[in-house]
């Protein structure tokens, strides 16, 4: 049998800080563990640990800052060295929080996990298996950034605010018990580049510098010059500097010439994607099977039919779906349910 001895990723923000507060009134004994995973503000910890203290729980450290470097940070230059979009959160997830922390948790004596994100864990009964499904707040579902989980792993994670419809109740819950993050505001940004500007980054932290080529169409005409190709992202209308009748969108690019390739927005639709990298979490196999398919995390779910070929999966959909961008992640839906997911190769 289980113990209820759990332990908590906090960061310093308003959802793990009430995700504690309410794992401690449902009787498990909570550990809250702060991952220093970049160069962060020390603020994060000292509020994380303060947070435990008025709550009456443990508080640990954990220095993941070399594993972070190599999952994520590397990961997420790679994409942009090869014309592709990284989501840096789903390495994070993958690697970090039910990777890393999971085998921490498991040194201490836990035998769950938790974390402040909006999605829940339930055990199937027609699947006979543990699913991982979309929160009850539609808005700030982030099931979608959690497909790459271990699927052995459903069982052991807890998701507090599973049930809560809205924002404004998790703060109305923190401000109740005094936590002093209530009013904080949530944060937008990936957090090893706090200020939103990726490019700097990428000029300071990698081998990326500007290099300056021709913007062309699929014909080959050159339109334009560009400043260097991880400036731009597959669906960008702004920023490209060309005067045309009609207005012209970043289509995708020719890494071997360096060119950044445009056309009108009705070419930015497409039917069919390929996925690699499967991670399947409700079956352990599919051949062909209709789903819901969400592309970016900020889309809306799109029916379609997947088809397993080897490694990969071949993505239909019943209607084009526009600005599909390759190293962003396909997840898959059954109801309300995450089936799995992958990367976008095309």
């Amino acid at each position: 049998m289980k113990n209820k001895k759990v332990l908590l990723g906090m960061s310093g923000g308003v959802d793990s800080s009430v995700s504690a507060l309410l794992l401690k009134e449902q009787g498990y004994e909570v550990i809250g563990i702060t991952l220093e995973l970049w160069e962060e503000n020390e603020a994060c910890h000292t509020e994380a640990k303060s947070i435990c203290d008025c709550i009456g729980i443990s508080h640990v450290t954990y220095n993941g800052k070399e594993q972070f470097k190599t999952h994520v940070i590397q990961d997420f230059m790679d994409c942009y060295a090869n014309c592709k979009t990284p989501n840096p959160c789903i390495e994070c997830n993958k690697y970090m929080k039910f990777g890393v922390m999971w085998e921490k948790a498991k040194e201490l004596g836990c035998d769950y996990i938790a974390t402040g994100h909006y999605a829940k864990t339930e055990y199937s009964e027609k699947y006979n298996r543990w699913v991982l499904k979309k929160s009850n707040n539609e808005k700030k579902d982030q099931s979608y950034v959690l497909w790459s989980m271990p699927k052995e792993l459903i069982e052991h994670v807890l998701f507090p605010l599973a049930d809560f419809e809205t924002k404004d109740e998790i703060r109305e819950i923190a401000k109740k018990n005094n936590l002093q993050v209530a009013s904080k505001p949530d944060s937008e940004d990936i957090c090893f580049i706090p200020d939103g500007n990726y490019k700097k980054f990428l000029e300071n932290h990698s081998n990326l510098k500007p290099k300056a080529g021709n913007i062309v169409n699929e014909k080959g005409q050159i339109l334009g010059t560009h400043t260097g190709l991880y400036n731009y992202t597959i669906g960008q209308r702004k920023g490209l500097g060309i005067s045309n009748p009609v207005p012209l969108f970043v289509l995708g690019f020719n890494k071997v010439k360096n060119e950044v390739i445009v056309g009108e927005e009705k070419e930015l639709y497409q039917k069919e994607i390929i996925v690699e990298a499967i991670n399947l979490l409700l079956v352990d196999e599919i051949e062909e099977m209709k789903v819901q398919v969400k592309t970016r995390y900020s889309s809306k779910v799109a029916n379609a039919l997947i088809k397993q070929e080897g490694n990969q999966i071949r993505v239909i959909f019943e209607e084009p779906q526009r600005a599909i961008t390759p190293g962003q992640s396909a997840v898959f839906y059954k109801d309300d349910m995450v089936l799995g997911g992958g990367k976008i190769v095309t």
